[in-house]
């Protein structure tokens, strides 16, 4: 295994994992004597998306470290992870699961990218090889029909009609000032299938669409874009992009004073990161976000921020997806008293899973979603990210339009 392929060396990997004597409190983890079981961790670590990628890994890893320093799985014992690099591509993924099956592994976690989950779970599903999804969003990957493959977190119809819903009432509360919007998407299944929906709904919210603008992954330049937006004029700018396109296209908006009544995502790559709020807080503030985040009143999803935090790491919405999703498996693995796939398969399915640090409830599969998963709305407030919506989770009231 090389540096190249995977960024963490096993020094790193150790340093990384061991964060700290606290052990967060899981149901069905006891200590227990057995074998050990093997299980995928799957993520892009390389690539245009090697930062995400990273991020999940490292979310994953934690889980494990906390299981195993309890000492594993009832009646089956320690994790023994499988890390895989999915390379940012759906050819990646495919090629790590292959790996994987040959390895022995009980299930996988992972994959972030909605390209690089419906391509795993495809290849997954030849082995009957349970596989949970810890981010992708694209509907397509749980409307298959594949028995092998769980969505923790909430898909692109969730999630768009949350966000539009939101977005709505947050207008509507402060006399409806946005009328008229753009949207700027990464061109992959992803951004292409939310500028879709976007497209379909906003109308009926009362919003005209002035232009809806696709890039690829990665672009290195946002000029002609932020041009166009700036010509158009639009009361709102809706970004659907992974971070580093994210990050450069509120930068160039800040630098050419492109400054809408409101920067709204739906699943923004950065909108909801403290890296981007660290270290380009001006371009940050006051921008919104429906995406995927963890509950602020939470104690463990706290003590978990903290354990990251305090080894140098940001808080990102990769890990902590990642971090229940481990938790999950292992609940179903000490529930089915097997790394049998067909067992364990099953007890997913059957899954009442709550020990987590989302703002969701009880997690009930239908059909391979996570049915008591949701979004929440967040805002860039005093240089911090705020819960705004939903109400029983909020910190903070939503700023809006942006203070010019």
């Amino acid at each position: 295994m090389s540096e190249g392929k995977f960024p963490f060396s096993r020094r790193t990997f150790l340093a990384t994992t061991a964060l700290g004597a606290a052990t967060v409190a899981m149901p069905s983890v006891l200590r227990a004597q057995g074998a050990g079981v093997k299980l995928g961790i799957l993520h892009p670590v390389s690539g245009a998306l090697s930062y995400s990628g990273t991020q999940g890994r490292l979310g994953a890893t934690i889980a494990i470290d906390e299981i195993n320093a309890a000492g594993g799985i009832k009646g089956l014992g320690k994790i023994d992870p499988v890390l895989g690099d999915a390379q940012s591509s759906a050819e990646g993924g495919t090629a790590e699961v292959e790996k994987m099956n040959s390895a022995g592994v009980a299930a996988i976690v992972g994959g972030y990218a909605s390209a690089v989950c419906l391509a795993v779970s495809q290849a997954a599903a030849r082995y009957d090889l349970p596989y949970v999804v810890d981010v992708g969003v694209a509907d397509s990957i749980v409307t298959r029909g594949l028995k092998n493959t769980f969505r923790f977190g909430p898909g692109f119809g969730v999630i768009a009609k949350t966000a539009l819903s939101n977005l709505a009432a947050i207008n509507d509360a402060a006399g409806k000032p946005a009328k008229t919007v753009m949207i700027v998407h990464e061109d992959s299944l992803f951004g292409s299938g939310l500028a879709k929906l976007l497209n379909a709904q906003l109308p009926a919210q009362g919003f005209q669409i002035l232009e809806t603008i696709p890039h690829p992954t990665p672009t290195r330049d946002f000029n002609n874009v932020v041009l166009k937006i700036k010509a158009q004029n639009p009361d709102l700018v809706i970004p659907a992009n992974y971070y580093n396109e994210y990050v450069l296209l509120a930068r160039t908006m800040q630098q050419q004073k492109v400054k809408p009544k409101g920067i709204y995502s739906v699943l923004g790559g950065a909108a909801s990161s403290y890296k981007f709020v660290k270290e380009f807080p001006e371009a940050a503030k006051y921008i919104m976000d429906c995406n995927h985040w963890f509950d602020p009143k939470n104690p463990k999803a706290l003590a978990l921020k903290k354990k990251v935090e305090d080894q140098g790491q940001f808080f990102t919405y990769e890990v902590y997806m990642n971090y229940s999703c481990v938790l999950l498996v292992a609940d179903a693995l000490a529930r089915a008293g097997s790394a049998d796939r067909a067992k364990v398969t099953e007890a997913l399915a059957s899954s009442t899973f709550k020990d987590h640090v989302m703002p969701y409830g009880p997690t009930k599969f239908v059909n391979g979603q996570n049915e008591g998963a949701a979004p929440a709305n967040t805002q860039v407030l005093d240089g911090d990210i705020k819960v705004v919506l939903p109400v029983a989770f909020a910190q903070a009231k939503p700023v809006f339009p942006m203070p010019a």
